[in-house]
């Protein structure tokens, strides 16, 4: 069965692009006030090409939100008509850099309370559909020195982790200390029975479990 057109009025081949006037334009709606664009118009403008709205509407339909784009492997992006490789990693590029910039403006915040390493951690984990444990390095005066670092990423429920890989950012920042943080892919925030194993005949190897 053919799949209807994701908007009727513009039906393909011919592309939304054309059918727009200069200031209707991703590009320039973009340029004009990026805060007012939509999800497709932010989308369509990094993607660029003449069916950039048509592929942009077709992520979101695929992947539900910015989120699940985000939470996306390089080859599913890529295997979406229209996309590609290119493409995929200007759209993972920017993603990354959004992230990023969320973080690096809180980089010198203090953490005083499990809310605080909460609102600090938790765009680490957004759209993750494996558990990931991440570490954020703290100074004398608990102020985060830098951007939550990724250890290590599991399965569903569980995290295998070298002790060494732990600890060897906050030796080479000179931390004084250390936040460890792990998710819960499920999206449930409950406490689980968390699991300690230590292998004797793999010396520095733990597993948390949850």
């Amino acid at each position: 069965m053919t799949q209807p057109p994701l908007f009727p009025e513009h039906p393909y081949p011919v592309a939304l692009m054309q059918a727009l006037p200069l200031r209707e334009q991703p590009a320039e709606r973009v340029l004009a006030n990026s805060e007012a664009c939509n999800s497709v118009e932010l989308l369509a403008a990094i993607i660029n090409g003449p069916r950039q709205i048509e592929i942009a509407a077709g992520l979101l339909a695929r992947f539900g939100n910015l989120s699940g784009i985000a939470a996306a492997s390089p080859a599913d992006i890529a295997a979406i008509k229209g996309v590609g490789k290119k493409t995929a990693a200007r759209l993972l590029a920017a993603m990354q850099v959004g992230l990023r910039a969320a973080h690096d403006s809180g980089d010198r915040r203090t953490i005083n309370s499990p809310a605080d390493a909460y609102d600090a951690l938790r765009l680490s984990f957004t759209g993750k559909e494996q558990e990931y444990v991440f570490v954020l390095l703290l100074d004398t005066r608990n102020r985060v020195m830098r951007q939550p670092i990724e250890v290590y990423h599991g399965s569903l429920n569980t995290s295998m982790i070298r002790i060494g890989e732990l600890f060897r950012e906050a030796i080479r920042w000179n931390a004084a200390s250390i936040i460890m943080s792990h998710g819960h892919p499920s999206g449930d925030p409950s406490p689980s029975s968390v699991i300690w194993r230590r292998n004797v005949k793999r010396a520095g190897r733990y597993a948390l479990a949850s």
